[in-house]
């Protein structure tokens, strides 16, 4: 069986479709090359917003209609629109072979054979707060790695759908993530990226350490920097990245982790989503203004080169003009590396879509704009502090808008464009790149000796 996967979505979901590509090839199947045609065709669905999924139940419509030329055996849908649309994705999609949640891809080799056999019309929806029993399932090559080590999300924000279609949290255990990571490393994989909704609430709805477990050596009581910790003894890794953050996660405890733990890199993608105090209480993020504040000058305090990026939405219901420069004011003191900036969209089944859209659409327009200009200004300006600096850079390989440069990336997830001199560099070594001149959220630079 040949088969193909098409991913929408966050890291996670990326995760998630190299772990399917991996059980598949496990199970004696063959990825398509790129223009072949699959035996069996799946899309990893993302239900975040609406837009997103109505391109991956789009895309998934389109191998339907390559199946009825001939040209695809069987269609599978995964991912979190399962979840959300629960057996009404086989109306929406008729003809569509198998369908599997979130937590569910571990049974997609089985289901794609079935369906290659004649089996039709097979839904496996997951308990949402079910158990993956292949987490450690990866693609082999490759020097950078993703790890999940949080499922689920318990936060309810208003505006977020994420928790109904994930589940509640559960932890994996840190001997168990430990196992993982140390087998990527003796595979090759210098960095890691520790994934989760709210990656910092790690061990806190379930103990991911138990009394088996030697106590941290550093003296750490919470689980995620004993995870940090633990993972730092892991031989061949070189940087251990994680995302996403939350203020509450910003603990005296973490920034001390990030001061002692080399491997650790010295970056964290931490969501505001607003900086008025009466929003965020109505999207039920848990944090005021000033705690936010204190948890980026928390983090900056263990190097001022710390760099923390974020999430904003601008047009939340009922988000004035007050509101919005509180946004602004809040975005130049936290000083941020970079923000993605999205216009609110009501998503139903949240509680926030019960709320009157009723800030226009080309109002969203404009703040979304200003938030970006503000942004590449800031971005701009943190990145010129750095000309002259020399950063330790993990190559990635040629850039993708000059390929006669070479691309990596710093300890603070920059960019990091440089000459890569007569004989480039193996992607996944680490080069020293004198800065020379920087862009709102690129830096140009050479090789220095």
């Amino acid at each position: 069986m040949k088969f193909t996967i098409h991913t929408y979505g966050c890291q996670m979901n990326v995760r998630d479709s190299e772990a399917v590509a991996a059980l598949m090839r496990a199970a004696g199947h063959e990825q398509a090359a790129p223009g072949e045609d699959p035996d069996v065709a799946i899309v990893n669905s993302c239900t975040v917003r609406g837009r997103a999924e109505n391109k991956a139940i789009g895309k998934t419509g389109n191998f339907l209609a390559e199946k009825r030329a001939g040209r695809v055996k069987a269609v599978g849908l995964m991912g979190c629109a399962v979840s959300r649309l629960g057996a009404d994705v086989f109306k929406i999609l008729p003809g569509l072979d198998f369908a599997a949640g979130p937590r569910r891809f571990g049974a997609i080799p089985m289901l794609a054979e079935r369906a290659l056999a004649g089996g039709r019309e097979l839904l496996e929806l997951p308990d949402p707060d079910e158990i993956p029993g292949c987490m450690d399932a990866h693609s082999p090559g490759g020097f950078r790695a993703f790890v999940t080590v949080l499922l689920g999300c318990d936060n309810r924000c208003s505006y977020c759908i994420v928790p109904d279609v994930r589940g509640h949290e559960y932890s994996r255990p840190a001997r168990e993530v430990a196992a993982e990571v140390a087998s990527l490393a003796a595979n090759g994989v210098k960095e890691v990226t520790l994934l989760g909704q709210s990656v910092l609430r790690y061990g806190r709805r379930n103990p991911a350490f138990g009394p088996q477990d030697p106590p941290s050596a550093r003296g750490f009581s919470e689980p995620f920097p004993r995870l940090l910790e633990m993972l730092q003894g892991v031989d061949g890794l070189e940087r251990i990245r994680f995302t996403s953050g939350h203020p509450s996660g910003c603990t005296p405890e973490l920034a001390r982790a990030f001061r002692e733990l080399p491997k650790a890199c010295r970056h964290l993608h931490l969501p505001v989503q607003s900086g008025s105090d009466r929003v965020l209480r109505e999207m039920g993020r848990g944090y005021t203004r000033a705690e936010y504040l204190s948890a980026v000058a928390r983090l900056r305090g263990t190097d001022p080169e710390f760099a923390v990026t974020t999430d904003i939405i601008v047009g939340y219901p009922g988000e004035t003009e007050a509101d919005f420069e509180d946004t602004r004011t809040l975005m130049e003191e936290a000083g941020f590396d970079n923000a993605f900036v999205f216009k609110y969209s009501p998503r139903a089944g949240t509680r926030s879509a019960a709320l009157p859209d009723d800030v226009p659409a080309a109002e969203k327009e404009r703040r979304d704009q200003v938030l970006l200009a503000d942004q590449d200004r800031r971005g701009l300006k943190r990145n010129s502090r750095l000309a002259g600096t020399v950063r330790e850079v993990m190559a990635e390989g040629p850039s993708a808008r000059n390929a006669a440069r070479w691309s990596g990336r710093d300890s603070g997830n920059r960019i990091v464009v440089f000459e890569p001199g007569a004989a480039p560099p193996a992607p996944g070594s680490t080069v020293r790149v004198k800065i020379d001149r920087a862009a709102p959220q690129t830096l140009y630079g050479t090789l220095a000796p």
